[in-house]
């Protein structure tokens, strides 16, 4: 009996992904290889179950790559993948050196206090995501409420919706949470005896965290850019509420194709493409951790 209950909780995982993932991207990948059609749904080929083996086979030989050379052929969806992976890049180093120092801080309060500060971490999520990139807008228009803060001390106004600086400012915001718990997970485990020991031997504060606490945390750090990186390399909300028409990246991408343009196989294969280098920086991720936990 214990046996096939241990049995039984080591495929269920198996049987969650297959259902919930596996199934999912195969038919992402078949819709990939379709072509656009002036039908419902909007592809082809499709199955005739009627048909029998000889349907299948059929259906098999109509499948091609000719979306994917079409990928290639459209400037567009490269700008957009490296669109993507730019705004993806610059906003996982912003939210690393905005989210170490929290972290940090935290970790090196008593226990009431961090539980405390953590709640106060997590606190965004108890709204919903849209209403707190809508209230972004508000802030971020030209008559919002920075503008306004900025005239009341005789400042400037500036002009940060619709450009890059404005989906910055959303992806920040929104995925700081991300970086700041894997990063204080590690450090607030951390035994503070090895820094009292490299002070010992000489080493300054400074050199003490460089050397000691840094590198410990390293698989915080890893874990929450990649945390981090991953979702925002495909969003769709905050560039298309902040960034507006002219911030081209792949979520806005697959939204256009599939609801706009209705070629449901183009956005399919963008999908595709995004996954497949998705699963490089997990991959690393995971010898990584392998590594560390050695």
């Amino acid at each position: 009996m214990k046996a096939q209950r241990a049995g039984l909780a080591a495929v269920l995982p198996y049987l969650w992904l297959g259902l919930f993932f596996a199934f999912p991207f195969l038919l992402v990948a078949k819709l990939s290889l379709s072509d656009v059609a002036l039908a419902i749904p909007p592809y082809a080929p499709r199955i005739d179950w009627s048909a029998g083996a000889e349907g299948l086979a059929a259906f098999v030989r109509a499948l091609d790559f000719e979306t994917y050379a079409r990928l290639t052929q459209d400037q567009l969806y490269a700008v957009a993948y490296l669109s993507s992976l730019k705004f993806a890049a610059l906003a996982t180093l912003i939210l690393l050196l905005i989210g170490y120092p929290i972290a940090y801080g935290i970790s090196r309060f008593p226990t009431a206090t961090r539980n405390a500060l953590v709640m106060a971490v997590i606190l965004p999520f108890w709204t919903s995501f849209l209403i707190r990139i809508y209230a972004w807008v508000a802030i971020l228009k030209p008559a919002g409420l920075l503008n306004a803060g900025l005239a009341a001390l005789g400042l400037p106004a500036v002009n940060l919706l619709n450009r890059d600086a404005g989906v910055l400012i959303g992806l920040v915001y929104a995925y700081l949470p991300f970086m700041v718990l894997p990063l204080y997970a590690v450090l607030e485990k951390q035994d503070e005896s090895l820094i009292e020991a490299a002070r010992d031997l000489g080493a300054t504060a400074v050199g003490a965290f460089w050397r000691v606490t840094f590198p410990l945390s390293l698989p915080g750090v890893l874990a929450g850019s990649l945390l981090c990186f991953i979702p925002m390399v495909g969003e769709f909300v905050i560039p298309d509420l902040l960034g507006g028409s002219g911030t081209l990246m792949l979520g806005k991408t697959v939204w256009t194709e599939f609801f706009a343009n209705r070629d449901w196989p183009a956005a399919s294969a963008v999908a595709v493409v995004l996954l497949a280098t998705l699963v490089i920086p997990i991959v690393v991720f995971q010898r990584s951790q392998a590594r560390f936990l050695r």
